[in-house]
Formats: structure tokens, sequence, C-alpha cells
């Protein structure tokens, strides 16, 4: 109890620590952000020229002076690049910068004090009943792909089909009902095209919370705490050294014009976005085999951690993207995000999970057991969403929130709700795990895409190489502080079951570049992530039997 103990207080310092580190900066910016703004207003700006927002000034009508003592101060603060005065003029091009938003009533060319006006509430729009209307066939759509998935999915069990996994089977279905839905829409018939959009909010708000939730509540957590080195290393330096192999090659490739040309920034954020193994997809496979518990753990765990890995690089290459920033500053930025993103995310799971633990302890809610299960589904969702809502990584919050809770709250429930808790879990994973597949499929025909052949098979083999630079070499490090040693056909399954899914799809589609890359971008990853499904994940089953045949094969000719 003493050990508990200990631990829940270590994890609350060190969140209140990382958390009052990340907060004291950004509220001495915006102190400074609303000083410095009440005296441009009331100094230097015309007040007919306040219109909430810079809007295409162009280079006759900046001054120097102008800049340099009302924009820069606030620029440099909010992380908005403009280009230097002098390119500017000598350019004559135009410049967009956004301020916060300020208002005037004065009309006259004095400066006066300013007034801020309350926010007034609004109507609902005019088209929400609309809106109400295309969600509700949205939804339609979404129960009919559900419903065929799970018949095909009986159809399997029933039939005793097991040479491809079942969440190839469901992308393959997800493709056909795209390619029906496009032929109908060419023709005329019907238009479902916003139905079958892949949407990035509804897949980390709605789809992926519990799939990692029922991962982690029925964790091994032995296995998982016992190798919990091993899946750090793996997880931090090895998605560092693909996300630096794949970032660096595509970028010297396309400096050779060798495939389509990408700048650093963007190489680098590419790389670090398909750097993620997807746990939704390695889960589903690995689930479905019959293999080694060390090595599922390894996988799973650095599928698991990873992602917090990729979110961070990637939101580091954008970031690094600011002149204003040097590049040690940036990495330097990027290492402290890590560690908030990683311990508070922690942090912010396993506090809600003790919560809940003692809550149903002393709180009587056994005699009602819809009421105890409600309590449980609010414990379980809570600090998803509150990780997400402050930066975090919902990911790892939920994850350890699972394994706490399963150790802890399980056992203070009643038998009743331990049944529901367990099968209802299972459920809404497996429906989870079914729309993402499906939606992959969809996604083939959901908007016209921008296919560039080299990029993508360069890219795979860079996928490929990084995830060699990855596994072999950390895993001969780590056997040395291991007593259970990773074997080479440990290392070889590791480094073919690298599947990437939708999280570096969803990644893809929060890029900020041009119309032109975001386009390349998100069909070069989405092909990668169907590629490595279907064709990894495929032959992934047949490949363990093989490997298990051939080793059966080996030690009964040993002992004859």
């Amino acid at each position: 109890m003493m050990e508990i103990r200990n631990f829940a207080i270590c994890t609350i310092f060190c969140f209140v620590l990382f958390w009052n580190i990340a907060s004291f900066e950004d509220t001495n910016i915006i102190t400074k952000l609303e000083t410095q703004e009440k005296q441009n207003v009331s100094s230097t700006i015309p007040k007919n020229e306040i219109t909430g927002t810079y809007v295409n000034r162009t280079a006759p009508a900046v001054n120097d002076s102008l800049i340099s003592t009302t924009l820069l101060p606030s620029i440099s603060k909010t992380n908005v690049t403009i280009p230097p005065v002098d390119k500017v003029k000598s350019l004559n091009i135009s410049t967009t910068v956004s301020t916060p938003q300020i208002t005037s009533n004065n009309t006259s060319n004095n400066s006066a004090p300013t007034q801020t006006v309350d926010p007034v509430p609004v109507l609902p729009d005019k088209e929400a009943a609309e809106d109400e209307h295309n969600s509700s066939m949205a939804i339609f759509f979404v129960l009919c792909v559900l419903a065929l998935g799970i018949l095909l999915i009986h159809l399997m069990l029933q039939t005793g089909f097991q040479y491809v996994p079942e969440s190839v089977v469901i992308v393959f279905l997800g493709a056909l009902i795209g390619l029906i839905m496009n032929a109908l829409s060419n023709r005329n018939i019907s238009n479902w095209r916003k139905e079958e959009a892949f949407s990035p909010t509804a897949f980390f708000l709605i789809l992926l919370p519990p799939i990692i939730f029922e991962s982690g509540y029925n964790l091994h957590k032995g296995n998982f705490f016992q190798n919990i080195g091993s899946i750090l290393v793996f997880a931090i330096l090895g998605t560092t050294i693909s996300a630096f192999v794949i970032g660096f090659g595509i970028y010297f490739l396309g400096l050779a014009e060798v495939i389509y040309s990408l700048g650093f920034v963007e190489s680098f954020a590419f790389g670090s976005l398909i750097s993620a193994v997807d746990p939704v997809a390695t889960v589903a496979i690995f689930h479905a085999l019959n293999v080694d518990p060390i090595l599922n753990m390894l996988v799973f765990g650095e599928s698991i951690l990873n992602d917090a890995i990729a979110i961070v690089l990637t939101n580091a290459a954008l970031e690094s993207n600011n002149p204003l920033m040097s590049t040690g500053e940036a990495i330097v930025l990027g290492i402290q995000r890590f560690c908030l993103m990683f311990f508070a995310s922690a942090g912010i799971g396993v506090v809600f999970a003790l919560v809940s633990a003692l809550l149903l302890k002393h709180v009587d809610l056994r005699k009602n057991p819809s009421l105890e299960f409600g309590m449980m589904l609010v414990f379980t969702y809570a600090p998803y969403v509150l990780a997400e809502g402050i930066h975090l990584s919902g990911i790892m919050a939920i994850l350890f929130c699972g394994i706490v809770m399963s150790h802890y709250t399980h056992f203070n429930l009643s038998t009743v709700t331990q049944i529901t808790m367990q099968q209802t879990l299972r459920t809404l994973a497996f429906i989870a795990e079914t729309c993402v597949f499906a939606y992959l499929g969809l996604a083939l025909f959901s908007f016209k895409h921008r296919v560039e052949p080299a990029l993508i098979v360069w890219s795979i083999i860079l996928c490929l190489i990084g995830r060699a630079c990855n596994i072999f070499p950390l895993a001969i490090l780590v056997n040395r502080f291991r007593e259970h040693q990773i074997t080479k056909k440990m290392m070889f399954i590791m480094w073919f079951s690298g599947l990437r899914g939708a999280i570096s799809y969803a990644l893809s589609l929060h890029l900020n570049f041009s119309d032109e890359t975001r386009h390349v971008i998100i069909t070069t990853t989405l092909i990668i992530v169907l590629v490595t499904t279907l064709f990894f994940g495929g032959s992934t089953m047949p490949l363990l039997k093989f490997m298990q045949a051939t080793e059966k094969s080996v030690q009964t000719f040993e002992k004859t």
C-alpha cells in the first residue's frame, strides 16, 4: 500500500511540476501581449485601420517604424512570421498578419481608449437543421457499413476462413463500398461524399478511445511493466531514428530530383507522422495470432507509446519553420514538449484511475449497477478528453487509466458491473476497429488524390530501412540488460509488423502546408497505410505459421 501511495504522490508531483513550467511562460506571453496591444492602439495605429486583422497591406503602405514598434513585438510572441521590410518593399508582395481583435467606436483619426464589447450570444444558423439532417445520414451510413462488416466477419468465423486477418477483410469491404458510392456519384444517382469522408475529429475523439482503453484494461500488467524499459527504448529512440531516416531520405532524394521535392520541414514532418506504428492495426492483427506474450507486449507497448513521440516530432518540425527560432531552440522545445506530454498524460490517467477506485470504494453504488456502470464510463472517457483539451496525449492518459483501473477499481465493482464493463469494452472496441478499417478503405475514393509513384515507392523503402535501423540495433542493445532475450525471429517479426494505420493518416490531414503539398502527402500516407496493412498485415499470419512449422520440424529433427 505504501508503494501505491508513493507512486501516486510522485505522479501528481511530476504532473504539477511540468504543468507549472508550461503555463508560466504562456502567462507571461499573454500579459506582455495585452500590455503591448494597449500601447499600440492608443499611440501608433490609426483608428480607421483597425479591423481586427491586418489584411493585404502592400509594400508601399508598409511603414518601417510602424512594423518595428507595433507588429514585431506581437509577432515574436505569437509565432507569426512576416518577411523582412526590405524584402517586402523590393518584391511588392502582400503580407497577412493576424493579431487579436481590437474594437473601437471612434471614427476620427485621433487616438482614444479602446472599448471592449462583450460577446453577444447568437442564435443557431439557419442551416443548422440541414446540418442535422446531413449528420443523421452520415450516422446511418456508418451503421450500414458496420452491419455489413459484422455479417462479413460472422461469415468468416462460420466458414473457418483464416487466411487473412479480419481487419484486412474490412479494409477491402470499405474500398468496395467506396467504389460503388463513387460510381453512383459520377452517374448523378446519389451523392454520399460527405458521409464517406474520413473525419480526424471523429477518429480521435470517438473511435480511438475505446480501443486503447480496452487494450489497457485487459492488459497483462506483469509483462508490460517487466518490459517497460525495452518498450520505452523502442518507442522513444526507435521512433526518433525512424523519423530522421525517412525525413532526411525524402529530403535528399527530392534535392536530387529523384522524387517529388519536399522542403526540409515538410520532409521531416512527413517522416515523423509516417513513423507512428498504429496500435489499432497492430492490436487487431496480434489478437488473431497466438504469438509469444513477450513479443506481443513489446510490439503492442511500442505501438501505444510511440504515438506521443510521433505527434511531438511532427509538431516540433512544424514549429521549427519559425525563422525567429533556431534549430537548437526547436530541439530543446521538442524535448520539453515530449517530457511534458509523457509524464503529464500518464499522471492524468493515473490520478483519474485512483480517484475512481477511492470513490467507488467509499460510495456504495453496488446496489444500483446502472449508476455504478455510468460512473465507470465517466472515469473511462474523462482523462482522454482532458488530455486532448490541454494539448497532451489522450492515448497515453487513457492507456494508463485503463491499466490502473483494471488493477484497483475493477475489484471495487459489483459482479454484475464487472461483467458488463468487460463485455461493453470489448463490443465498443470491436465496433471502433471495424469503423476505422472501413474508413481507411473508403478514403481511397473520398477525394481526388495526387499520386507520385516515385515518392510512394521510395517512402515505403525508407519506412522499411528506418524500421530496420530502429529494431535490430536497439534489440541487440537491450538484450544486454534483459533476462528474456529477444531472439532473431522476434526481431524479424517486430520489424515486419511495423504497420502504419489511421493515426498516420489522421495526422497527415492536419498538416498546414500548401494545397498541392498536402494532397501529395495525404495520398502518399494513405497508400503506405493500405500497403502495410494489406500486405504486411495480411502476410503476418502465414509467415508466423511458416516459422512455427519450420521451428517444430527443426526440433523434431534434433530429437531424432
